[in-house]
């Protein structure tokens, strides 16, 4: 019964959102201004925390400055929302237009010589977006993520990020998938800019002028199997507008120093920061522990 009903939820709550994905893109975005208004100048959604995260990470910046960006990342954070309901039915030919892919080669040379490729981001920019990358790539893509608590939700999670082909796979399912898999290279994409729960003293790094803390995981998987790792920098041309560029970390990781990986990471992702500094998940509490 309870399985029914969460069935019954699920199809609802889809339902909903597909619907509301038919609105036009303007009125939207006229939503996406109204629940920033919200969440900025009403409710102050973790504003003391993504002040605090801005104004310890560049520490040279004016107060002004600082409120400028603050006030930047919220009017982008609410549109990604927007957007990322209207990809819910918008048709692959209109989000090909709206999403810019560089250097996808160098994924098809990897894959080629038979190599997985381990595409590493941080939360820059509209990175739901993509969930479109398998509709340009021709081979296998998988997103790891981590399963949330919620039945319906998750359900929802993978039914809209797998619309394009991606495949998703559990992070504790991750290193048996992909070592079963050798004869069949793919690509596998990892978020790794959140904080994780056990620090690792070799997996610290000075981010952004703060020490940080970065999951083991990634790096250790990608010497494991041998992988090709590459950064996958994220940017916005324009409202609604990206630019997503693939930037070669390592050919053979399995031939570099332990935290080599990771420091590479660290500095790609700082660069990605720095360029659009409104861009990133500041709402996060990336340095909690």
């Amino acid at each position: 019964m309870k399985q029914i009903l969460q069935t019954i939820a699920y199809k609802s709550v889809y339902g909903i959102a597909y619907t509301v994905s038919l609105i036009p893109m303007a009125f939207l975005y006229a939503m996406a201004s109204f629940a920033f208004f919200l969440s900025y100048h009403v409710i102050g959604y973790r504003k003391a925390v993504v002040i605090q995260n801005i104004s310890r990470s560049f520490p040279d910046m004016k107060y002004g400055e600082i409120r400028c960006v603050v006030k930047k990342f919220y009017t982008c954070f609410a549109a990604y929302f927007a957007e990322i309901l209207k990809s819910i039915s918008a048709p692959a030919e209109v989000l090909d237009k709206k999403i810019t892919f560089e250097n996808l080669e160098l994924i098809d040379r990897h894959m080629n010589a038979g190599r997985n490729v381990i595409a590493c981001l941080g939360h820059c920019g509209n990175w739901e977006m993509l969930n479109f990358m398998p509709y340009k790539l021709r081979h296998d893509m998988y997103a790891v993520y981590k399963p949330l608590q919620s039945g319906i939700m998750n359900r929802l999670m993978i039914k809209l990020r797998s619309r394009f082909g991606m495949k998703l796979i559990p992070d504790k399912s991750v290193i048996r998938h992909i070592l079963t898999q050798k004869s069949s290279p793919a690509v596998y994409l990892f978020l790794s800019d959140q904080c994780p729960r056990i620090k690792d003293d070799k997996y610290k790094f000075e981010l952004l002028n703060q020490e940080t803390y970065l999951f083991s995981g990634m790096e250790k998987l990608a010497r494991i199997s041998r992988s090709a790792v590459i950064y996958l920098h994220i940017t916005q041309l324009s409202k609604g507008n990206y630019k997503v560029t693939c930037i070669p970390v390592c050919s053979e990781a399995e031939s570099t120093n332990e935290g080599e990986i990771s420091q590479k990471y660290v500095d790609l992702l700082a660069e990605n920061i720095k360029e659009e500094p409104y861009g990133w998940l500041w709402t996060h509490k990336r340095w909690k522990r």
